[in-house]
């Protein structure tokens, strides 16, 4: 009896293993469940989460209790076997199509732990207690089946050690700025474009000064420590610190770690709107960064977010205005050409009647109103006219955001990163400027709240005017979609659902003519979205 049970227990911890991937994974990509986005997951993916060979197990382990009999044990033993071997097959097939990975953090690390721990309490009680021996079998068995929910207790024992984490990286930060005393922090945030507009100040200032964004899209407090602890030197002039949010106060929080001088104002938009409760949350949230700034700061804000010149600024310190289509600010483009080169256009500056003609690889207007604001805070920063056109003419493709690609035969226009209303429409604006064939290949937008779907619909009804093919990726997340093509009139014979993204290439390459193909990739959801979970 002792070894079958020991067999048994170390069965159990395997297949844990196993299925534990799959939840650290989930937790990982859902914030460790900040705003409750884990338990939200597991709420919409009740199938998969608790619908699994493991409830086999449970039964076999209340027979044991019930008759006292190894006979269950094997049983069960033979359960956890089969479970492994259908969890690896699985995470197999769905490798290829994993888009990030699980990340083996130092968080993570300490949440395995943790973890582990929770789990061997009744192995414990079971080894010491052996006249008990199926009723802790049981409860084990419990632990595993809900398993995912076990991890998120493991989270909320772990934020205490967290939170002292947060706080020794914090203070390390902090004293690190201080003595940077002649560095200039640059703070960007919005709803969309943060990233696109870090990078391209970047590249503009880079021409005359050194300038040190936030990698990638470190934008939360983590993402700043990161950058500032292992990163910055005493050789920077420039810290561009992108700024993300999900909630009020968050970029508040941020400027009270960095101290921003300057700051730049995106666009305001939906974008994460299920988190935040309203579109005035967003608006306030997004001008946390410019009343944050001190009296002898400078702000740049776009003249053609209504949001923006629709809020009522709490705040001194020197105002900027750009814009495209408002005419009455510091700063304006006019005459933008777009192709698959990439885009022209020209700069008037407030006073003078003398354009500027600008180049950049950049697509979409979006793209120009970032531009924009390097131009005007670079001519703050002294940098001439020649110097910030230099500077614009090297500003790099940014991965993900309207990146023309040539795949094969065709041309991928690639906007697969956190799509959103706005930016999606903007994406189709830029997919109608190009010549030949258009096609868009879209899983749809998320984290819309309760206007999802009516986004989600509203967005097939735009591409309804310009595609000549869509391609959807997932039945059940683009029926909104699908239903604002139809009631657009769109041909339903040239609507394409398919479950892998990476089948599209082969299907546009079959769809091909004569002209030149354009194939817009508008988001491209996390992997706690994929419906062949």
């Amino acid at each position: 009896m002792k070894y079958i049970t020991i067999i048994t227990i170390l069965l159990a911890y395997f297949y844990t293993i196993f299925k534990s991937k799959k939840a650290m994974h989930m937790l990982q990509q859902n914030l460790y469940n900040m705003n409750c986005r884990y338990l939200k997951w597991i709420l919409k993916n009740l199938i998969s989460v608790f619908v699994s060979i493991d409830i086999l197990a449970v039964v076999c382990f209340s027979l044991s209790l019930y008759f006292k009999q190894e006979l269950w044990l094997y049983v069960s033993c033979l359960i956890y076997v089969i479970g492994m071997f259908l969890i690896h097959a699985k995470e197999q097939k769905e490798k290829s199509q994993m888009k990030k990975p699980l990340v083996l953090t130092a968080r993570v690390k300490r949440l395995i732990l943790t973890t582990t721990i929770l789990y061997l309490i009744p192995s414990i009680l079971c080894y010491y207690l052996n006249e008990k021996t199926f009723v802790f079998l049981l409860i084990l068995g419990v632990m595993v089946y809900l398993n995912y929910l076990i991890l998120w207790v493991a989270n909320i024992l772990n934020k205490p050690i967290e939170k002292c984490v947060y706080y020794y990286y914090y203070f390390q930060a902090t004293r690190k700025l201080k003595k940077l005393s002649q560095l200039k922090v640059v703070g960007i945030t919005g709803s969309y474009g943060k990233t696109s507009s870090k990078n391209i100040l970047s590249d503009i200032l880079n021409v005359k000064m050194i300038a040190h964004p936030t990698p990638k899209n470190l934008n939360t407090e983590y993402g700043l420590m990161i950058t500032i602890n292992n990163h910055l030197d005493k050789f920077d002039e420039v810290f561009i610190a992108e700024m993300g949010a999900y909630k009020r106060g968050e970029i508040a929080t941020l400027c009270k770690m960095v101290h921003p001088k300057y700051g730049i104002l995106t666009t305001i938009g939906t974008a994460h709107l299920e988190s935040f409760g309203s579109e005035e949350n967003i608006q306030k949230t997004k001008f946390e960064l410019i009343e944050s700034l001190p009296s002898d700061g400078i702000a740049i804000l776009n003249g053609d977010d209504p949001k923006q010149l629709s809020y009522k600024i709490q705040s001194d310190c020197q105002k900027i205005w750009i814009g495209i289509d408002n005419q009455e600010v510091d700063l304006y483009a006019k005459n933008i050409r777009c192709s698959k080169e990439g885009s022209t256009f020209d700069c008037y500056f407030k006073g003078d009647n003398q354009p500027h003609t600008f180049t950049t690889r950049l697509l979409g207007n979006h793209n120009i109103y970032n531009i924009l604001a390097g131009i005007a805070l670079a001519k703050e920063f002294g940098m001439s006219i020649q110097e910030i056109e230099m500077g614009v003419r090297k500003v790099k493709p940014i991965e993900h955001r309207l990146e023309i690609k040539p795949v094969g035969s065709i041309y991928m226009i690639d906007d697969a990163y956190n799509s959103n209303p706005v930016g999606a429409k903007r994406a189709i604006e830029v997919l109608e400027m190009m010549p030949g064939t258009k096609a868009v290949v879209t899983p749809g937008m998320i984290e819309l709240g309760a206007k999802e779907s009516e986004y989600n619909k509203i967005f097939g009804m735009q591409m309804a005017d310009v595609a000549d093919y869509v391609i959807l990726i997932g039945e059940k997340q683009t029926k909104p979609i699908y239903e604002g093509l139809i009631e657009s009139g769109f041909n339903k014979e040239k609507i394409y659902i398919l479950n892998d993204v990476k089948e599209s290439f082969s299907l546009l390459a079959s769809l091909k003519g004569k002209e030149e193909l354009y194939a817009l990739y508008e988001n491209d959801l996390p992997d706690s979205y994929n419906e062949k979970k």
